[in-house]
């Protein structure tokens, strides 16, 4: 396994549609242990394959306390869902910065394990908006999309200025 790059905004990659993946081998297969690997080493709960410059349609998620229930969700689509909450969420390529995002409480979704094997679950709670964010993801959209203009424009300029620091540093 291997750790990754994470993209950070304002990176044109994680504004890009993934595409799906149309066979899992052994490729797709080590694309979602390193992405595994870098979303632990990152302390996430979960990462999308754009986040790190590939433009598959492929997440790994971990919400446990422990970090040992890895999910893969290879082309994941949201069937379902229903209520809805406020909660802040944040972004391993939006690091640092952690707002409210309104989303739903629970949903069914369905996608390739794996070893590309189909399923269907449901989630709920932290869970559920993980899923939701992280599909959000291979859409080439971020949660700040869900906040006023004024606060993505504060974020970006932020971003910007950690970009020039990063690059005027190394």
């Amino acid at each position: 396994m291997a750790l990754l790059d994470i993209l950070v905004y304002p990176d044109p990659w994680l504004r890009k549609r993934a595409e799906p993946v149309t066979e899992v081998d052994g490729d797709v297969r080590r694309l979602a242990d390193d992405m595994l690997e870098t979303m632990y080493e990152a302390r996430g709960i979960g990462l999308a394959a754009p986040q790190v410059g590939d433009g598959r349609r492929v997440v790994v998620i971990d919400v446990s306390e422990e970090h040992d229930t890895p999910r893969v969700l290879i082309n994941p689509e949201i069937l379902e869902r229903s209520g809805e909450a406020s909660g802040e969420e944040g972004c391993l390529s939006i690091p640092g910065y952690y707002d409210e995002v309104v989303r739903a409480t629970w949903v069914r979704y369905r996608a390739l394990d794996r070893d590309g094997q189909p399923f269907e679950d449901e989630a709920e709670g932290t869970l559920a908006v993980c899923v939701q964010h992280e599909i959000d993801h291979l859409e080439g959209r971020l949660f700040i999309d869900y906040l006023s203009e004024l606060k993505r424009k504060r974020v970006r300029k932020r971003m910007e200025k950690r970009e020039r620091q990063v690059s005027a540093a190394g």
